[in-house]
């Protein structure tokens, strides 16, 4: 028997990111687990300034950055009809999302981690890594990794009910 309590997703608020939410709400609701929702923001300190180098309006930025991704966090997780699974929303700031993906998964007992993949070609790859292979490879706990509308296992209710009957009849 498969036993999950708490399952997160890592969002870049991307197109694939979002399938990969909704594949943690249903997986949640499914398993009575809590959903993590997790979203990376970027630590402008290293990321455009260097370790060594100071910027006088960096603290600005970085609060910015960090206060718009707390917004669209809550907008993504709001569940106005409450029937959604307990929810975690949480942002982190670092300089290496997979990193940052890894450490939350092992600090908060996350039985299942679920992202978003790119799937960008091979130059890209090369080019650009992968968050999500990092993870996958890394994380102590299984990785689910999503794609855009490639082949969707999680379909609203009304589809399901209208699709079986039709099974039934074959």
């Amino acid at each position: 028997m498969i036993a999950m309590k708490n399952i997160l997703v890592a969002t870049d608020f991307g197109e694939a990111a979002d399938i990969a939410l909704t594949y943690g709400r249903e997986l949640a609701r499914r398993f009575d687990a809590t959903l993590h929702v997790l979203h990376v923001a970027e630590n402008v300190y290293i990321t455009a300034f260097g370790a060594e180098t100071y910027a006088s309006f960096a603290p600005d930025l970085q609060r910015d950055i960090e206060q718009n991704a707390k917004r669209k966090l809550l907008e993504a997780v709001m569940d106005s009809d409450g029937s959604g699974p307990r929810t975690i929303p949480a942002v982190m700031t670092s300089s290496s999302p997979a990193f940052a993906i890894i450490d939350y998964a092992r600090e908060h007992d996350i039985d299942l981690v679920i992202m978003g993949t790119h799937g960008r070609g091979t130059l890209g790859h090369l080019l650009m890594g992968s968050v999500a292979e990092r993870v996958v490879r890394l994380a102590s706990c299984p990785v689910l990794t999503t794609r855009q509308a490639e082949r969707d296992f999680v379909h609203p209710d009304g589809l399901v009910a209208v699709r079986e009957p039709a099974q039934a009849r074959q």
